[in-house]
């Protein structure tokens, strides 16, 4: 459990691989605008303070978290990125509709990286309340966003090494 008073999106940029020849795909989920936003600007942060130019990020937008997988799958199919983000926020509501989303969510994102050589990146949070997401979309636990970009890095040096 995350505490009140730990970021817990820190990292200390000396262990990161430089990110200045690496490609960025990010599709965002237009859904809970706020809170991807607050994820994108998390990311996009934490990809420049790590070398990336901004010339090699590219933003494409869907409707919804279900749809990011179709998104990422359409990015990588374009080629010429070395990781993709997938950000999104579901959440939960009164009907069984969070479950579905999450789960169809979860395991498309998880077969694009099973079945292409792009790292796609999860970057979808999946919490309870309004505030949970403000709290770990910009808020007291940091941000998401940025811990995603930082695993993007690795993954992109982990598929170029």
């Amino acid at each position: 459990m995350a505490t009140a008073n730990k970021n817990l999106s820190d990292y200390n940029k000396t262990t990161i691989p430089n990110a200045n020849k690496f490609r960025f795909g990010i599709v965002v989920s237009e859904w809970n605008h706020e809170i991807t936003e607050g994820l994108y600007t998390g990311a996009i942060e934490a990809l420049k303070d790590c070398g990336a130019l901004e010339a090699n990020i590219t933003r494409w937008n869907v409707p919804g978290s279900f749809e990011l997988t179709f998104g990422c799958k359409k990015m990588i199919a374009q080629g010429g990125f070395d990781a993709v983000i997938a950000i999104g926020s579901v959440i939960q509501g009164e009907t069984k509709h969070f479950d579905f989303v999450c789960s169809a969510t979860a395991q498309g994102i998880m077969d694009l990286n099973v079945q292409t050589n792009v790292p796609v990146i999860f970057c979808v949070l999946t919490d309870n309340t309004l505030q949970q997401a403000i709290d770990r979309s910009g808020g007291k636990h940091g941000n998401k966003g940025a811990e995603a970009a930082i695993a993007a890095i690795k993954m992109a040096a982990l598929g170029n090494g």
